[in-house]
């Protein structure tokens, strides 16, 4: 049950539902976190300034908010990023005390995803403006913005200057503090002094139904675990996994699930760890049903040195024993597996979201060992095909065309036991394959959708 804290006597209640949140004069209820850029008021405003070598600094409330609306003005020198941390936490266990949870982005930069959500220190972006022209132009650069978050239950909206930036429905964190970071610059010595100022920062804690913006909404992110929301059903998406069953799955090249060196648990469809070795215990395992044109999103969480994968198109007609063969999405810790390094002679082309062997992620943002991460497969009705990770495409290719044929020449894949007919990764239609290399990955909100030319 999500619930909301009482004010400190610090605020004011205006008399009309909402409280003023900083009282314009000092930081009673308010508590430095993390870095030490210096704060300051001055003029009614709480000022932030960006310093070098220091990491993201927070001026956070010392209550916690679970429902709430909030509202603020911010203007922020255009050569620095900054945000403001809602339902946030700052735990002596997690990561030494920093600062984790949702923040409303505050960016100036050309990339333009102010209004957006990030989830500081844990799982990266989980709202970006990519499909959102009208919120990329909400944001003036160089003048006050007015931001509005709305935070009811599971649905978070952010408004910027009346314009819907984020719809996310998730459930990570039901409440926390608010805070007003000042990002880090590292040794920057350029960005040293650049300012950022936020006024008139007032909350609505009560009637909060009846006070949710009217708008057009963007487009929704829903991030709740193992879940389609009415959106998504009316969208065409369904769940290739519910969170409690392996109904939808089996082994691959096998009649039923493996019996061992797989379990469902806390919502999670897990792999477990064995010796390493690829396709030797539980053994890979495949979706009952063939997909030709879709869009599969799943999130992952590997361990330390982990290896696995996602395959798609596998038809099993290669061999009727261990690995299927198919397209892959890698899903490997970089850092600590010696694949990362290995590639036969597209470099690169065996890390975390690659197509596997065949071409190398570029642009990707990965959350490490321990956190969850975000997949996404895209496959057009036109055999375009993208890898997306955690928000950023790291990947996109013409399935099927000269070029991608040419990639697979120079790949493990041109080799005739994958290859005979020529024409790898090209069926028509296939499985979905989560790999079994032997290491603990858990998997969960596995979601798709079948595209047709007209989306």
């Amino acid at each position: 049950m999500v619930f909301s804290i009482t004010l400190l006597c610090v605020s004011c209640d205006n008399g009309d539902g909402w409280t003023t949140l900083f009282n314009g004069k000092d930081f009673s209820g308010f508590k430095q976190l993390n870095g030490q850029a210096p704060y300051r008021v001055e003029d009614g405003m709480m000022v932030g300034k960006s310093v070098p070598a220091q990491p993201n600094s927070f001026m956070a409330t010392e209550a916690e908010y679970g429902d709430f609306i909030l509202e603020f003005d911010v203007l922020c020198d255009p050569a620095v990023n900054s945000g403001v941390q809602f339902r946030s936490l700052s735990l002596p266990d997690y990561n030494n005390g920093r600062v984790h949870g949702y923040q409303c982005e505050i960016d100036p930069s050309d990339r333009a995803w102010s209004g957006g959500i990030y989830d500081e220190a844990r799982r990266g972006w989980l709202v970006t403006l990519t499909d959102n022209k009208a919120g990329q132009a909400a944001y003036k650069k160089t003048d006050w913005n007015h931001y509005r978050i709305e935070a009811i239950g599971h649905s978070i909206r952010v408004w910027l200057n009346g314009v819907n930036t984020a719809n996310l429905l998730d459930s990570e964190t039901p409440s926390g503090f608010i805070a007003f970071q000042v990002h880090a610059i590292g040794d920057n010595t350029a960005n040293d002094g650049k300012e950022i100022k936020w006024k008139n920062i007032r909350i609505l804690t009560s009637d909060l139904e009846a006070n949710r913006m009217q708008g057009e909404l963007a487009p929704e992110v829903n991030r709740i675990p193992n879940t389609l929301s009415p959106q998504e059903k009316a969208d065409g998406w369904r769940l290739l996994f519910d969170g409690t069953t392996t109904t939808g799955w089996r082994g691959a090249h096998k009649d039923a699930f493996p019996d061992n060196g797989w379990k469902v648990e806390d919502g999670q469809l897990i792999v477990l760890k064995t010796d390493g070795s690829e396709s030797t215990h539980g053994g890979d395992i495949v979706t009952n049903d063939e997909f030709s044109a879709f869009e599969l999103s799943a999130e992952f969480k590997y361990t330390e040195g982990a290896n696995s994968g996602i395959k798609y198109f596998v038809t099993e007609s290669e061999q009727q024993s261990g690995s299927a063969y198919g397209l892959e999405y890698q899903v490997l810790d970089d850092r600590l597996h010696p694949d990362a390094k290995l590639y036969t002679t597209h470099p690169g082309s065996r890390t975390l979201a690659s197509l596997y062997d065949v071409i190398a992620a570029k642009n990707k943002r990965g959350n490490g060992a321990g956190q969850w991460n975000q997949a996404v497969i895209k496959v057009f009705p036109n055999n375009h095909v993208e890898h997306w990770l955690n928000g950023f495409k790291c990947v996109e290719y013409e399935r099927g065309s000269d070029a991608f044929r040419e990639l697979v020449k120079g790949s493990k894949y041109a080799a005739p036991s994958y290859n005979a007919a020529g024409l790898f990764g090209e069926a028509e239609k296939g499985h979905i394959l989560l790999q079994d290399h032997g290491d603990e990955v858990a998997y969960r909100s596995i979601k798709i959708r079948e595209l047709s030319d007209a989306k």
